[in-house]
């Protein structure tokens, strides 16, 4: 399974694009930054950790 996560409103920085994919029992988010998270066994803690990523690149480029 593969998804990626829709950009939040006031996105300020279009080339992070993160997606959620499966391997197995686990899942990881990956972003086209180059991030990525760890394989965990939890779709929602993956999920958290993607939009953290993302709030983190917000804060970062106030652009």
């Amino acid at each position: 399974m593969h998804s990626e996560l829709p950009a939040g409103p006031g996105t300020c920085m279009p080339e992070h694009r993160v997606a959620i994919s499966e391997r197995g029992s686990f899942c990881y988010a990956t972003c086209s930054c180059g991030w990525y998270s760890p394989a965990r066994r939890s779709r929602d803690l993956t999920r958290r950790e993607a939009d953290d990523h993302l709030a983190a690149g917000e804060a970062v480029d106030p652009g």
